[in-house]
């Protein structure tokens, strides 16, 4: 969101409006004003403490029962799968000292287990400090190397931080967890990022607030300023339009795998698409030719995971965890 709102002076142009700075207490009055409306949602759900019926159904519930089970369980700190189910997690950390209570910075509220921030800000110009926020909120749920596997076959997993109850690691059933990471995997249809205002996609004045320059149309093509005049063809006004209906793949493999594939190997110059070749024995006949193979390799089962060195599974057999590492 931003901080503040464009309006049009008697020129016809736009103008940005900044406001004041929020101060702790203006995000404790938002806070008393969202509070209740949340418990009577979650009254009219059957998921409060409320009089209410809960006769409200969950789309999600009825839609996918299984993970609707799985997110409730990942907010109530409990377990969803296995023969320990509605079981508490278990935590490890020593609890806090008495009287030691965490420090609150700008912005923040906290009020009957509700919790919330507004104090983080990227000043207008500040590139670097936006793309680390945006690095921030794309960054994975879990580290490598915050996972342990425990000699009794639990996996381990340290938190950035310890919580405020002297929580410093949660202990999980491999199936467990791999039910938890499937509970962060976006639904279908759920949009993350939300726009406000003037960004959101069909704002009638989103094209007079956030406009493109030549140089950042050319840097998010995969195109070097200094490049020669045919790869500057992604530049001109005819590809103007089509660009802001979609990214082009090469932009899009540039911008997430750091691999420019319009890059030729051999000379450096730039490529371009020629043909679409879809049809499958056209296809085999060129793969023959190259001498890739043409078959479609057959899926491997899947298998439950690793039990520690030396522990048998069912069947007798010993689970090296290299044999994963050859496989792989």
């Amino acid at each position: 969101m931003l901080d503040g709102v464009f309006a049009r002076n008697r020129a016809g142009t736009l103008n940005f409006h900044p406001t004041r700075r929020l101060t702790a207490l203006d995000v404790a009055e938002v806070l008393a004003t969202v509070q209740p409306r949340i418990k009577r949602l979650l009254d009219r759900r059957g998921l409060g403490d409320g009089d209410d019926d809960g006769s409200a159904s969950d789309a999600w519930a009825d839609e996918a029962p299984v993970l609707a089970e799985l997110a409730a369980a990942s907010v109530q700190g409990t377990v969803a799968l296995g023969p320990h189910r509605g079981a508490r997690l278990r935590r490890l950390g020593d609890p806090p000292e008495e009287g030691e209570t965490p420090a609150h910075g700008g912005c923040h509220a906290r009020a009957n287990g509700f919790d919330l921030h507004a104090g983080l800000v990227v000043p207008t110009g500040q590139r670097e400090r936006l793309e680390r926020v945006c690095c921030y909120a794309l960054r994975p749920p879990v580290t490598q190397e915050r996972l342990h596997l425990t000699g009794e076959g639990q996996v381990r997993l340290s938190l950035r931080q310890p919580w405020r109850d002297g929580t410093t690691d949660v202990v999980f059933d491999p199936v467990e967890f791999l039910g938890r990471l499937a509970v962060l995997v976006p639904r279908p249809r759920i949009n993350l990022i939300l726009y406000h205002g003037v960004l959101g996609p069909r704002a009638a004045w989103r094209s007079e607030v956030v406009r493109r320059t030549p140089t950042e149309d050319a840097r998010d093509a995969g195109v070097n300023e200094a490049s020669t005049a045919p790869a500057l063809e992604a530049d001109t006004p005819d590809t103007a339009g089509s660009r802001s209906r979609g990214e082009r793949w090469a932009s899009l493999m540039q911008r997430t795998f750091g691999f420019d594939v319009l890059a030729c190997p051999r000379c450096g110059g730039r490529l371009r698409l020629i043909a679409l070749i879809e049809e499958a024995a056209v296809i085999g006949r060129i793969l023959r030719h190259l001498g890739v193979p043409t078959e479609i390799p057959a899926p491997r089962p899947a298998r439950a995971p690793p039990l520690p060195v030396g522990v048998r599974d069912v069947d007798g057999e010993d689970d090296d965890p290299s044999v994963f590492t050859r496989c792989s």
